[in-house]
């Protein structure tokens, strides 16, 4: 009988109230995703955590908890080998904590079943960048590198001869709570456990810029903007399901995962023309606009904490201190354009959510779309 585990690490953010929304919505999402994990058969499930809330909170539903120690600096991979080889595991099924929330418990055991397959292989939400994954074969990670953070884990494995696979991209696999936004539109969307509902029904989320894109989502004479890391697939779903047309500027994807030898077009552009400039530029071109604003704010140097960028995300630039980052959440507020901030999860996951979200209460027949014909089902 193959040993196998379910593996959650939750990081703790800090003490504003924007990175406590943060972690609040991932600790409820962890519940739920527990209570899948268990009706999909995994019966082993460690949590790795530097939150004694989140430990504390599920001191009685008999799961492993192993405390991240608060000097030293966390290790992904490091930490991934020790629990293999200390649990003497064949297999796991890695969850970042804000990830698989919305798993089905048949999707929850397509990757438990992954994980028991003979021989090393991986099967990950997002090649790319991962936020979980199915690993089978996991006594052979004892002898590869592996980086210190979650997001290149599936080059890192490929590269050392690991055959890795994708699963399809969909909510249950792209939505992804890393930042206030994503919180918001899954509270308008209405999805999740009962953790997460719980927790988002007792916020106030109501997000001053969203009524008005939902309204040109479903507008056919609306031009939709879209900024940032966006994969073909999220574009390709949400452009089949919003009746506005989209213009998308992509680039930066796998900004975590591997280093970028070259400059980000529109970032150059930014710093060439000035926030300002950007911003009338982008209204002349626009009627609302969703940005990523990880790679267009970078600049050669790290981002800032992560409270500047999620206050910055909410527009609350009087709680920013980066001073790009504050001058960009006044822009974005004080505009007539209605605009989204956000991080990769806002053009992934957070575009599914949209597409969904538009049409609720709305016609259905106003969609820009035609439906496709087969032309073998069509022949006499």
């Amino acid at each position: 009988m193959k040993r196998i585990a379910g593996l959650l690490f939750h990081a703790s953010f800090g003490s504003s109230p924007e990175e406590r929304l943060v972690d609040g919505g991932r600790q409820a999402s962890t519940r739920d995703l527990i209570e899948t994990l268990r009706a999909a058969g995994m019966d082993r499930l460690i949590l790795f955590s530097s939150s004694p809330e989140l430990v504390a909170s599920l001191d009685d539903a008999g799961i492993q908890c192993v405390a991240s120690d608060p000097v030293r600096a966390f290790h992904f991979g490091r930490t991934l080998q020790s629990v293999v080889r200390t649990e003497r595991l064949d297999g796991f099924v890695y969850f970042g904590s804000g990830s698989g929330g919305l798993l089905s418990v048949d999707q929850a055991t397509t990757l438990v079943r992954f994980a028991r397959r003979d021989g090393p292989s991986a099967l990950f939400n997002n090649f790319y960048s991962c936020d979980f994954c199915a690993v089978s074969g996991a006594q052979g990670l004892l002898d590869l590198h592996l980086p210190a953070i979650d997001n290149p884990l599936g080059f890192a494995l490929s590269d050392q001869g690991t055959p890795c696979f994708g699963l399809p991209r969909d909510l249950a696999t792209q939505v992804d709570i890393d930042t206030p936004i994503d919180l918001y539109l899954l509270a308008e969307s209405r999805h999740g456990g009962p953790a997460l509902r719980g927790f988002l029904n007792a916020q106030d989320l109501r997000h001053p810029a969203l009524p008005a894109l939902l309204d040109t989502l479903v507008d056919r004479s609306a031009r939709l903007a879209v900024i940032g890391r966006v994969h073909p697939t999220a574009w390709a779903q949400l452009e089949a399901a919003v009746a506005c047309r989209t213009s998308v500027y992509s680039e930066g994807r796998g900004l975590r995962a591997s280093p970028m030898k070259r400059p980000l077009f529109l970032q150059e552009l930014r710093k060439t023309v000035g926030v300002e400039r950007f911003f009338a530029t982008l209204a002349t071109c626009a009627d609302a606009a969703i940005v990523d604003t990880r790679p267009l704010l970078g600049h050669g140097r790290p981002l800032p904490p992560a409270a500047d960028r999620f206050a910055s995300d909410l527009f609350r630039d009087e709680r920013v201190r980066d001073p790009l980052w504050s001058q960009f959440a006044r822009l974005a507020r004080g505009g007539d354009l209605p605009i989204l901030l956000g991080g990769h999860g806002l053009v992934s996951g957070g575009l599914l959510l949209l597409a969904e979200i538009a049409w609720k209460d709305r016609e259905l027949r106003r969609r820009l779309h035609p439906e496709t014909i087969d032309w073998e089902k069509e022949r006499p």
